[in-house]
């Protein structure tokens, strides 16, 4: 997906939302699984991975090529966190 499909999407969801045949919750959803297909588009060799296990990196996502790669740039942004686990994202 490029950015400007990415970006119509994201505007679809938004009208959807602003005709009420989409909730909050929906909203959030749909973008999100908007900018994960356009960032595993973009970098096609990386996953997404979701932390768990640990209340500073809870549902922290970042996209990596490897589950090791996916803990590192969470250790990165959360100094001091190095129990929790990682989750590919289907």
């Amino acid at each position: 997906m490029d950015r400007i499909s990415t970006l119509r999407n994201i505007e679809d969801a938004l009208s959807q939302f602003e005709d009420d045949e989409l909730t909050l919750p929906e909203l959030e959803r749909e973008v999100r699984a908007v900018l994960r297909t356009y960032a595993t588009d973009f970098q096609p060799e990386a996953t997404a991975y979701r932390a768990h296990g640990h209340s500073a990196v809870d549902g922290l996502v970042v996209l990596a090529t490897s589950e090791r790669e996916a803990r590192e740039k969470i250790v990165e942004l959360v100094s001091g966190v190095d129990s929790f686990d990682v989750v590919p994202l289907e």
